[in-house]
């Protein structure tokens, strides 16, 4: 999805847009007299750049996992 603006909201937000070209990939383009200027990254975003870290979650091979002995944790 692209985003549409015209010159003046360009100019009053241009930082925070192309931060938001460079966090997104999602190209901007700008309105002038009816035709239209694009912004977009040279490399595409990266997908898993802006995931956080998660605390909760289990490092190392999941095949790992499927193997463990769960049998002493398991109460009918």
């Amino acid at each position: 999805m692209t985003n549409v603006v015209s010159p003046t909201h360009l100019r009053a937000n241009l930082y925070r847009l192309l931060d938001e070209v460079l966090e997104t990939g999602t190209p901007i383009e700008i309105d002038r007299g009816g035709q239209r200027l694009r912004i977009v990254p040279v490399e595409p975003a990266r997908r898993f750049a802006a995931l956080a870290p998660e605390p909760g979650y289990l490092p190392g091979d999941p095949e790992d996992i499927v193997h463990l002995d769960w049998s002493g944790e398991w109460r009918p």
